[in-house]
């Protein structure tokens, strides 16, 4: 993924810890940002540093209207998807680059 695109994405702590759901226009730089705490706010102060899902869209809105639809359901909708994506959890965040 070398080119800017838009997306959601799901950070957590540890495995079924804390989520955040966040969209961004730059994932890799986004996340970059998570993991070195350059960001101030939830995501620093949970330690949710690892990407464990995320989806990519052409167009920004698009995104953000998705992250709302996934912001708007239960935590156990989101476990449920992520772990359709990626059962053990692990760090997405390297397969990016």
């Amino acid at each position: 993924m070398s080119e800017r695109q838009s997306a959601i994405y799901i950070m957590a702590n540890k495995y079924r810890g804390t989520l955040y759901t966040g969209v961004t226009s730059d994932l890799i730089q986004r996340v970059y940002q998570h993991k070195h705490a350059q960001i101030s706010g939830f995501t620093n102060r949970y330690c949710c540093h690892c990407l464990v899902y995320y989806e990519l869209f052409d167009e920004i809105v698009n995104a953000i209207e998705r992250e709302k639809q996934i912001k708007a359901g239960s935590r156990r909708n989101k476990i449920i998807l992520i772990e359709q994506m990626n059962l053990a959890l692990l760090d997405l965040y390297p397969s990016l680059l």
